[in-house]
């Protein structure tokens, strides 16, 4: 089964996947870049194979950031980037200086801004599960957000996921794009994106607080524990997750087509290096998320963008649909983390994590 870096962990807890240790000797289980292994590893057991793996970055038109007078710094600050999307808008010529997720979902607009508030210092939940959307530090999250983009954002961008952001992107009407590293290609490929010789990339920002705004994403395989020909399953996952994959694509799509962020030897191909200029930049960003400390203060969970808990996914996708709605101008912050809370507090009561 096709399985993503959310489910691992709570899947093998509940025993429902085999463990990988039949990939064969030569498959190098090593070679695997370290956080995307972390991420499918539970006690110290592989229970996933990933054929692409991603975290997020900043992708940005350089020929905007000249017009504006600013350089992009390889690591930026989130007051360099609320600087940045203000100078670069040109609201009357559709030129918008960010682009960022605003549709609503646990994978969609709560992965970036879950992502973005554990570099402004805020969490989940503290070490005892008690939900902190009433603090200070999720407050300045969502208000920074909401402001960006009213300033510097598309309209109607509480209906942008990711689809939607590439194409303003390719169309040229982003100066900044804060997403997946995957898009790095596709932003870059001259068929598809009438901006691609004009793009840079940074890492995601940070405020000084020793977390970056990236998050931390493997779509992998794995075999379900019921399956009753785990063997050629296990043949299957080698073959279509090794490093031979990765040169059979090259063979037939070229090297900037390869499916990005999953092995160590892939970021020291000079043949992939030279075909894709944004190489360096997706492994530096992959190797600085830490899904086993994905905040500033201490926290019960495993996970960057989400909490690897079940109840996670029906929170996020519910507290998601409130963020949107103050993006949209229906509701105040303010009101969107009190909801937001309640919502948290009474799951988690509900699921017996809090009293």
């Amino acid at each position: 089964m096709t399985i993503g870096t959310y489910e691992v962990p709570i899947w093998a807890k509940q025993g429902w996947l085999l463990e990988l240790d039949k990939l064969g000797a030569d498959y190098d289980v090593d070679d695997l870049l370290p956080a995307i292994r972390g991420g499918l590893t539970v006690d110290n057991k592989l229970y996933a194979a990933p054929f692409y793996g991603e975290s997020s970055m900043v992708m940005y038109r350089k020929d905007l950031m000249k017009k504006a007078g600013l350089t992009m710094p390889k690591a930026p600050s989130w007051e360099f980037i609320g600087k940045a999307a203000r100078a670069m808008t040109d609201k009357n010529n559709e030129v918008f200086g960010i682009c960022l997720r605003g549709k609503a979902g646990w994978g969609e607009n709560m992965a970036l801004l879950t992502a973005t508030a554990n570099s402004f210092g805020a969490r989940w939940f503290d070490e005892k599960w008690n939900p902190q959307f009433n603090t200070k530090a999720w407050k300045d999250t969502l208000n920074f957000y909401v402001k960006i983009m009213k300033d510097a954002g598309p309209p109607g961008a509480s209906s942008n996921g990711f689809n939607e952001n590439l194409a303003l992107f390719q169309t040229g009407k982003c100066g900044m794009w804060i997403d997946a590293t995957v898009a790095a290609s596709f932003v870059t490929n001259p068929e598809d994106s009438t901006v691609a010789d004009q793009v840079g990339f940074a890492l995601a920002p940070d405020n000084g607080l020793g977390k970056r705004g990236n998050w931390l994403w493997a779509w992998s395989l794995g075999i379900p524990a019921g399956s009753k020909q785990s063997d050629a399953a296990q043949k299957f996952v080698s073959w279509a997750t090794s490093k031979e994959y990765l040169e059979l694509v090259a063979s037939k799509e070229g090297w900037a087509s390869v499916p990005p962020g999953t092995r160590t030897s892939l970021y020291k191909n000079p043949e992939y290096l030279k075909a894709a200029p944004f190489a360096q930049m997706t492994l530096d960003s992959i190797n600085s998320a830490d899904p086993k400390n994905p905040t500033v203060d201490p926290v019960p969970y495993v996970g960057v963008q989400f909490v690897a808990i079940p109840e996670f996914q029906g929170m996020a996708t519910v507290i998601g649909q409130q963020f949107s709605a103050a993006l949209a101008g229906n509701i105040s912050v303010d009101r969107a983390l009190q909801i937001a809370q309640q919502l948290a507090t009474r799951e988690m009561m509900k699921s017996g994590y809090i009293k």
